[in-house]
């Protein structure tokens, strides 16, 4: 993904038969999709690739513009308003295919650009030099999954500044699993601290460094400087499908509070360590006066929509229902450098760029990325920050900072992660309560009561989902045509990535089990890519509300069920 906003504005299963085959944002649709996003620095841009597993064609996400790409205070991200070149091709592609769904359009959308993306390249080919990236060709196709060793003493500063290391599961060697950061457009992992001074509510970021089992890093990390009686949070993120924590010592997950889902039933690309405490202590913060979040904002280039449904001319948060998929809240914002010679990672800051000759940066898609990095500068709204321990204190977004963003600024109909998000389904793909509250405390949301089943139980989800982002999408789709896509393996630009999204992700939540009606009908190029796409904004209503753990999410026929996040039915990764 694109650089983080680095401004000083404010705003903004373990059951592997079960797991998803989709990509690394968040969305769904029988496509070939993309486990991950590798970001390379070429030629002062900022190419953001998603390696898929089949359909290779549509690789090359987004091109920042040179004039926006450096480090620090110079690291490059979208000035409000800003039209971005949106692909890095240039010739035209026709419309081959088009998927309707059983509903009469009202809004239709003529993409403004629309390009043939480079070829695939090699996941690899990058470090190709690198030992741990060698001889892989012929395990990486077939894993998916991998370790990561959390160190002793996590929440620590000694912790936070020892790299943690990608492994192959089950006793797998990074080179026999393709599991190396050299890798990582398909199977690269990702850490995100936030911190809380509890004596003056002052939040700030770090990002421990990621490293390859068995190499060092590029640069030694930096040593942040926590305050007394910090309380700090990690999330974790992943491009490949389940990232299981391991503990370089016997009790180092228990020291961090660490949370990989429940036995047997892994939450899947994520993982957190201490996040119920760190909210909790924030939201107390907050009470108390002590921590200030902003509102989210308003924009005058969004246009309201959805009635009393939508949120007017509010900036989009990650609970916000149109902006929303089937698996909100997930993966990171960090990112890494790497070093294309040897293969090794650094801690990506301004020192480092400017000492590793011709480094590559490395990205999670996730949601968070999406709103902060492309819908965000677009929209013309800016993302909450907080200063960066690892960058001399340059304001820098996170996961979590766009929690407590969200909950700050939550709207009436809020988005909370749903029970049919596959990231909670148990190890036999149903229904789970307790699993999806375990969840939701990691990220400072409210557990399943009846109140907000009303808005987020697996019928309502949907509903709400198809009923405040079609309408959104379809208000804005001029000016989000504008802005860049951020998987072009998706969409062309912004709007049809949103609106692929959108429709992937009413098929992966089975909102068609609740008798509702997709309500995107996707064009699509020879290579698959949406460059069109026209949205029903009818008012909708499940003829079916269950909201308990009782019934089993069963895709409709033709569709793959399983959690791979982001590999066939989620292409987006976002």
């Amino acid at each position: 993904m694109p650089r983080r906003h680095r401004s000083s504005r404010r705003r903004r299963q373990d059951n592997q038969a079960n797991r998803r085959t989709a990509v690394a944002i968040a969305i769904p649709v029988a496509l070939a999709v993309v486990v991950g996003a590798i970001v390379a620095a070429t030629n002062g841009s900022t190419t953001v690739s998603q390696t898929a597993l089949s359909n290779c064609a549509s690789q090359v996400a987004f091109v920042q513009p040179a004039a926006n790409h450096g480090h620090g205070h110079g690291h490059g991200h979208h000035t409000a308003g800003s039209s971005p070149s949106p692909t890095a091709g240039t010739a035209t592609a026709t419309p081959t295919a088009t998927a309707t769904p059983a509903s009469t359009g009202t809004a239709t959308a003529t993409p403004t650009t629309t390009a043939t993306p480079a070829p695939c390249p090699s996941a690899t080919a990058a470090a190709s030099a690198t030992p741990s990236a060698a001889s892989t060709a012929t395990t990486t196709a077939a894993n998916v999954d991998c370790d990561i060793i959390v160190p002793a003493n996590p929440l620590s500063a000694k912790g936070l500044a020892t790299p943690y290391q990608l492994t192959g599961p089950g006793g797998m060697t990074p080179a026999q699993s393709g599991c190396t950061m050299a890798n990582a457009a398909n199977l690269g992992a990702f850490v995100q601290a936030t911190i809380v001074n509890t004596q003056t509510g002052q939040l700030s970021v770090y990002d421990p460094l990621v490293i390859t089992q068995g190499t060092t890093a590029a640069v030694a990390p930096t040593v942040p400087t926590l305050p007394r009686n910090a309380v700090v949070t990690i999330d974790f993120g992943f491009n490949g499908t389940v990232l299981t924590q391991v503990g370089a010592t016997a009790n180092a997950l228990q020291q961090g509070d660490c949370v990989n889902g429940q036995a047997g039933s892994a939450f899947g690309q994520v993982s957190f360590c201490n996040g119920t405490n760190f909210f909790n202590e924030a939201f107390q913060l907050e009470r108390e006066g002590r921590l200030t979040v902003p509102s989210e904002g308003t924009s005058g280039k969004i246009v309201a929509s959805g009635g009393n449904l939508g949120t007017g001319q509010d900036c989009p948060t990650t609970r916000n229902f149109d902006m929303v998929d089937q698996d909100q809240s997930d993966n990171v914002t960090t990112l890494y450098l790497l070093n294309p010679a040897t293969g090794q990672t650094a801690q990506d800051t301004t020192a480092n760029a400017a000492n590793i000759a011709g480094s590559a940066t490395l990205a999670n898609g996730s949601d968070d990325i999406l709103v902060d990095a492309f819908m965000d500068p677009t929209l013309g709204c800016t993302p909450f920050e907080a200063p960066d321990l690892a960058n001399n204190n340059t304001p820098t977004t996170s996961q979590a900072l766009n929690e407590l963003l969200a909950a700050k600024n939550q709207p009436a109909i809020a988005a909370l992660v749903p029970e049919n998000d596959e990231m909670t389904l148990d190890g036999n793909g149903q229904l789970d309560a307790t699993k999806t509250n375990m969840y939701r405390a990691e990220v400072g949301q409210a557990p399943i009561s009846n109140q907000n089943n009303q808005n987020d139980s697996p019928a309502m989800y949907c509903q709400n989902m198809v009923n405040i982002q079609s309408p959104f999408l379809a208000a804005n789709q001029t000016v989000l045509a504008t802005g860049p896509s951020p998987v072009t393996a998706v969409g062309d630009n912004l709007f049809t990535f949103l609106a692929n999204r959108l429709s992937m992700s009413f098929t992966n939540l089975g909102c068609q089990n609740f008798g509702l009606t997709n309500p995107v009908s996707v064009t699509l190029d020879g290579n698959g890519v949406a460059v069109a796409a026209t949205l029903n904004t009818t008012t909708q209503k499940a003829t079916s509300t269950t909201g308990t753990a009782t019934a089993t999410m069963a895709p409709a026929q033709g569709q793959r069920k399983g959690r791979s996040h982001h590999q066939l039915m989620n292409p987006s990764g976002m």
